[in-house]
Protein backbone atom coordinates (compact mmCIF):
# COMPACT_ATOMS: atom_id res chain seq x y z
CA UNK A 1 0.00 0.00 0.00
CA UNK A 2 2.83 2.41 0.74
CA UNK A 3 4.26 1.59 -2.66
CA UNK A 4 0.98 2.59 -4.34
CA UNK A 5 0.87 5.90 -2.50
CA UNK A 6 4.51 6.54 -3.27
CA UNK A 7 3.95 5.70 -6.96
CA UNK A 8 0.84 7.94 -7.09
CA UNK A 9 2.72 10.83 -5.48
CA UNK A 10 5.62 10.37 -7.87
CA UNK A 11 3.24 10.32 -10.85
CA UNK A 12 1.47 13.43 -9.53
CA UNK A 13 4.81 15.20 -9.05
CA UNK A 14 5.94 14.34 -12.58
CA UNK A 15 2.58 15.47 -14.03
CA UNK A 16 2.71 18.84 -12.18
CA UNK A 17 6.35 19.35 -13.25
CA UNK A 18 5.39 18.65 -16.86
CA UNK A 19 2.50 21.15 -16.73
CA UNK A 20 4.70 23.83 -15.16
CA UNK A 21 7.37 23.37 -17.83
CA UNK A 22 4.71 23.47 -20.55
CA UNK A 23 3.28 26.73 -19.13
CA UNK A 24 6.74 28.34 -19.07
CA UNK A 25 7.36 27.25 -22.67
CA UNK A 26 3.97 28.65 -23.74
CA UNK A 27 4.76 31.92 -21.95
CA UNK A 28 8.15 32.23 -23.71
CA UNK A 29 6.53 31.47 -27.07
CA UNK A 30 3.77 34.04 -26.49
CA UNK A 31 6.33 36.69 -25.46
CA UNK A 32 8.40 36.05 -28.60
CA UNK A 33 5.30 36.30 -30.82
CA UNK A 34 4.23 39.54 -29.14
CA UNK A 35 7.71 41.06 -29.58
CA UNK A 36 7.58 40.26 -33.29
CA UNK A 37 4.13 41.86 -33.70
CA UNK A 38 4.77 45.08 -31.77
CA UNK A 39 6.90 47.57 -33.75
CA UNK A 40 10.06 48.61 -32.00
CA UNK A 41 10.22 52.21 -30.78
CA UNK A 42 12.57 54.22 -32.95
CA UNK A 43 15.70 55.10 -31.03
CA UNK A 44 17.03 58.66 -30.92
CA UNK A 45 20.38 57.70 -32.43
CA UNK A 46 19.42 60.12 -35.19
CA UNK A 47 17.76 63.17 -33.64
CA UNK A 48 14.31 64.33 -34.67
CA UNK A 49 15.28 67.99 -34.36
CA UNK A 50 18.62 69.62 -35.22
CA UNK A 51 19.85 73.18 -34.96
CA UNK A 52 21.91 74.62 -37.81
CA UNK A 53 23.94 77.77 -37.23
CA UNK A 54 23.81 80.61 -39.69
CA UNK A 55 26.48 83.22 -40.35
CA UNK A 56 24.49 85.49 -38.02
CA UNK A 57 25.67 84.71 -34.49
CA UNK A 58 22.16 85.22 -33.05
CA UNK A 59 20.22 83.06 -35.53
CA UNK A 60 19.82 79.30 -35.97
CA UNK A 61 17.53 77.20 -38.11
CA UNK A 62 15.70 74.41 -36.31
CA UNK A 63 14.90 71.47 -38.61
CA UNK A 64 12.52 68.58 -38.03
CA UNK A 65 14.69 65.96 -39.75
CA UNK A 66 11.70 63.65 -40.29
CA UNK A 67 9.58 65.88 -42.52
CA UNK A 68 11.38 69.13 -43.44
CA UNK A 69 9.48 71.52 -41.17
CA UNK A 70 11.70 74.45 -40.13
CA UNK A 71 11.83 77.40 -37.76
CA UNK A 72 14.13 80.39 -37.45
CA UNK A 73 15.40 80.61 -33.87
CA UNK A 74 16.87 83.86 -32.61
CA UNK A 75 18.36 84.36 -29.17
CA UNK A 76 19.84 87.31 -27.35
CA UNK A 77 21.92 88.00 -24.28
CA UNK A 78 19.78 91.06 -23.56
CA UNK A 79 16.75 90.91 -21.34
CA UNK A 80 14.51 92.21 -24.12
CA UNK A 81 12.05 89.42 -24.89
CA UNK A 82 11.12 90.81 -28.32
CA UNK A 83 14.65 89.99 -29.56
CA UNK A 84 14.28 86.33 -28.56
CA UNK A 85 11.89 84.46 -30.83
CA UNK A 86 11.14 81.42 -32.94
CA UNK A 87 9.35 81.98 -36.24
CA UNK A 88 8.13 79.55 -38.85
CA UNK A 89 10.04 79.03 -42.08
CA UNK A 90 8.04 76.00 -43.19
CA UNK A 91 5.04 74.69 -41.21
CA UNK A 92 4.03 71.99 -43.70
CA UNK A 93 5.56 68.57 -44.10
CA UNK A 94 7.44 68.11 -47.38
CA UNK A 95 6.23 64.50 -47.54
CA UNK A 96 2.99 63.05 -48.86
CA UNK A 97 2.18 61.15 -45.66
CA UNK A 98 3.46 60.85 -42.09
CA UNK A 99 4.28 57.19 -42.81
CA UNK A 100 7.26 58.38 -44.89
CA UNK A 101 8.82 60.18 -41.91
CA UNK A 102 12.22 58.86 -40.84
CA UNK A 103 14.56 60.50 -38.36
CA UNK A 104 17.44 62.11 -40.27
CA UNK A 105 15.67 62.11 -43.62
CA UNK A 106 16.24 65.87 -44.14
CA UNK A 107 19.39 67.91 -43.58
CA UNK A 108 20.53 71.47 -44.31
CA UNK A 109 23.63 72.63 -46.13
CA UNK A 110 24.87 76.22 -45.87
CA UNK A 111 25.64 78.25 -48.96
CA UNK A 112 28.04 81.16 -49.30
CA UNK A 113 25.02 83.47 -49.06
CA UNK A 114 24.38 84.39 -45.41
CA UNK A 115 20.60 83.97 -45.66
CA UNK A 116 20.33 80.83 -47.80
CA UNK A 117 20.64 77.09 -47.21
CA UNK A 118 19.94 74.05 -49.33
CA UNK A 119 17.56 71.50 -47.76
CA UNK A 120 18.16 67.95 -48.97
CA UNK A 121 15.78 64.99 -48.72
CA UNK A 122 18.41 62.28 -48.29
CA UNK A 123 16.04 59.51 -49.42
CA UNK A 124 14.63 60.82 -52.70
CA UNK A 125 17.20 63.55 -53.47
CA UNK A 126 14.74 66.46 -53.65
CA UNK A 127 16.30 69.83 -52.84
CA UNK A 128 14.81 73.10 -51.60
CA UNK A 129 16.12 76.63 -51.26
CA UNK A 130 15.66 77.86 -47.69
CA UNK A 131 15.95 81.56 -46.97
CA UNK A 132 15.72 82.98 -43.48
CA UNK A 133 15.26 86.64 -42.66
CA UNK A 134 14.26 88.99 -39.89
CA UNK A 135 11.57 90.25 -42.29
CA UNK A 136 8.67 87.79 -42.52
CA UNK A 137 8.00 88.47 -46.21
CA UNK A 138 11.61 87.57 -47.13
CA UNK A 139 11.50 84.04 -45.63
CA UNK A 140 10.94 81.19 -48.05
CA UNK A 141 11.26 77.49 -48.75
CA UNK A 142 10.92 76.62 -52.42
CA UNK A 143 11.71 73.44 -54.37
CA UNK A 144 14.69 73.40 -56.69
CA UNK A 145 13.78 71.52 -59.88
Amino acid sequence: MNTRILTALLALFLFVSYLQGQTQQDSISTTQQTEQQVPKVQQLEIPIYKLFSTQNMWTFIKLDTRNGKMWQVQYTVNTKDHERFESTLNSSSLLYSWEEEINGRFTLYPTTNTYNFILLDQINGRTYQVQWSINRNERLVIPIY
